[in-house]
């Protein structure tokens, strides 16, 4: 389960409207039927209009300085484990998606007129995606990368070719460009893998969008904030802020795990993850006191994150070691930035 929370792009030609943002999230219903089409979800209803979530989150600003993000957007990205337990994609992450949310809340150190922060207490809207591309940014592209320079190389020398300003034998370098798709070491049905081709299997995934004011537009409630939990003096009263990401991915984790009965191994987990970054040592430990099957499971799911296990060129067992650990746990900083707010 990764889970990133992200604020609202702010400055330069960055538009302080939620327009941009919810009609990017409407790409998937392009060309489909009303039926066929994921719609906009919150706590009370199924089926809300694009139009409205912009209404709504763009008139929810009130008393926000201009350097100040409008809202939030929350992306939930199951494993391909995960999503083997759920019956119907669509249906059970909208289930999930209520039940994330109070865990999200329930993240917050504040109080709202003499209570914790409750449901009702925020504005959000949710979507179910199904598709995904891969990124400049994905390790397969990236893998690719040379590959995919050489055989742009070839066609542009072939192009010039035809067009008379160069000479060289066509035939052969078509071959080549053919051999160098063949060998790059990341292919999908077939073919090599680029950036903007659509991933294969179920990526079900949500996107959410919450405001940053709460839904009585009064209070500031900001999932960006440095602090845990903290008290301060404001106006002579003492005022509760902070938001524990920590307790809220692992409260998103346990939510998912219960209602769903899935049984989350070791190196799925958000604190092992964590523990990899801020002590190894009491990673490893962990890892290696697993039952036999469970170990088995985390290290071939450590694998299919695309970060090597074993170095081409094995020179020593120390030698490989120290380069798994590097790899893994500059993949794993990656995992834990990207479930935090960078702000």
């Amino acid at each position: 389960m990764y889970i990133t929370i992200t604020p609202q792009k702010m400055g330069g030609n960055f538009s302080k409207s939620s327009a941009d943002f919810v009609g990017y999230l409407e790409k998937e219903n392009q060309g489909l039927e009303q039926h066929e089409m994921e719609h906009f979800f919150n706590p009370y209803g199924d089926e809300i209009s694009a139009e409205e979530v912009v209404k709504e989150i763009d008139g929810n600003t009130a008393k926000l300085e201009k350097h100040e993000p409008r809202f939030y957007s929350i992306t939930v990205s199951p494993s391909k484990y995960e999503l083997r337990k759920l019956q119907n994609s669509s249906e059970d992450l909208k289930r999930y998606t209520r039940e994330l949310m109070k865990d999200y809340v329930a993240s917050f150190n504040r109080e709202i007129k003499g209570r914790p922060v409750i449901i009702d207490d925020i504005k959000y809207y949710a979507k179910v995606e199904h598709q995904r591309t891969f990124k400049g940014t994905d390790f397969q592209v990236k893998k690719n990368q040379p590959f995919a320079t050489k055989i742009l190389q070839l066609k542009t020398e072939i192009r010039n070719i035809q067009e008379g300003r160069a000479e060289g034998n066509i035939k052969k370098m078509k071959k080549e460009i053919a051999k160098l798709e063949r060998q790059a070491p990341h292919q999908q049905n077939g073919k090599r893998i680029v950036q903007g081709m659509a991933k294969d299997g179920n990526q079900s995934h949500i996107h959410i969008i919450v405001s940053r004011k709460d839904a009585s537009n009064r209070f500031s409630l900001s999932p960006g904030s440095k602090y845990k939990a903290s008290d301060v003096k404001l106006n002579g009263e003492t005022v509760k802020r902070g938001f524990d990401r920590d307790k809220f991915f692992e409260r998103a984790e346990k939510s998912f795990d219960k209602n769903f009965g899935y049984k989350r191994n070791f190196a799925e987990t958000y604190k092992a993850r964590k523990d990899f970054v801020k002590n190894p040592n009491l990673y490893f430990a962990a890892l290696m006191k697993l039952p036999a099957n469970e170990k088995a499971l985390a290290f071939k799911m450590i694998t299919k994150t695309g970060l090597p296990i074993v170095p081409s060129i094995p020179v020593s067992q120390t030698q490989i070691a120290l380069r798994i650990f590097k790899r893994l746990r500059r993949g794993a900083e990656i995992a834990i930035k990207s479930s935090s707010i960078g702000i």
